[in-house]
């Protein structure tokens, strides 16, 4: 079986209305290839809004709704968090689980990131599951260390067989809003370590698990990155903001 081709926009705390209508429009307009899904990640509050027009605009059926973060627990005295029934009435199927900046800012650990990917996983939703390595952790080539640290929480948490429904996003921490970029020979080098990674566990689950690259992915560089054996689309952050720019990323992806 192919493996799936996945752009997801990663907004940050960034957009508003008027970007969601834009996207909407802009998205309905580009011309997908087969076996390619777009994935919109905007704020919280505008989940509703974007779900809305979606179907107002008889938006296309491979461009999905994502949400940025979730919470571990089902429901409760959690004040300012968001469950995934929440984001399931907001019509919600895939959620961003420990980007790097939630694990570094918010110091979520990867144990608690496998608690957010059961409970995602759980709701029937598909988590989009970020790792990746520092700058220093690259230099001292610790890159391997890191991402094997990152996943086996995740595998001991739900298995391998439930990675069939897992995708997995490979952000460099240094390439994230820097400018910078791994080259598409790096970028496949970790991407292929990731695979193999999985492998170890089942080599049938680790073939079928769509890996997306992340950092500083634009309209210039998508293309050789995407064309790369073990790459399956990637997480998009500032260039996400940008409908045109999104549009070419989107439209460049083969599938």
């Amino acid at each position: 079986m192919k493996r799936r081709s996945i752009i997801a926009a990663n907004w940050k705390m960034n957009g508003n209305l008027s970007l969601i209508t834009e996207m909407i429009i802009g998205l309905n307009e580009v011309q997908l290839a087969e076996n390619v899904d777009v994935v919109v990640c905007p704020s919280f509050p505008y989940l509703a809004t974007f779900s809305h027009l979606a179907q107002t605009e008889n938006l296309q059926q491979s461009i999905h709704l994502g949400s940025q973060n979730v919470s571990e627990q089902k429901s409760g005295a959690y004040t300012g968090e968001i469950s995934t029934d929440m984001l399931k009435e907001c019509a919600v199927q895939y959620v961003i689980v420990g980007h790097s900046e939630r694990r570094s800012i918010y110091k979520e650990t990867s144990s608690l990131v496998a608690q957010k990917v059961t409970q995602v996983l759980d709701a029937g939703l598909t988590p989009i599951l970020c790792v990746g390595e520092s700058e220093s952790e690259r230099e001292n080539e610790q890159t391997n260390a890191v991402l094997s640290a990152q996943l086996q929480p995740v595998i001991d948490s739900i298995g391998i067989e439930k990675f069939k429904d897992v995708v997995i996003a490979y952000e460099p921490v240094w390439a994230i809003g820097t400018g910078k970029t791994a080259s598409p020979e790096m970028a496949q080098e970790t991407h292929r370590f990731i695979r193999e990674f999985l492998a170890l566990n089942s080599s049938d689950i680790a073939a079928k698990v769509s890996l997306l690259y992340g950092g500083s992915v634009n309209a210039a560089n998508c293309e050789t990155l995407f064309a790369q054996p073990d790459i399956d689309g990637g997480l998009i952050g500032g260039a996400s903001l940008k409908v045109d720019e999104f549009k070419i990323i989107c439209s460049t992806t083969k599938g």
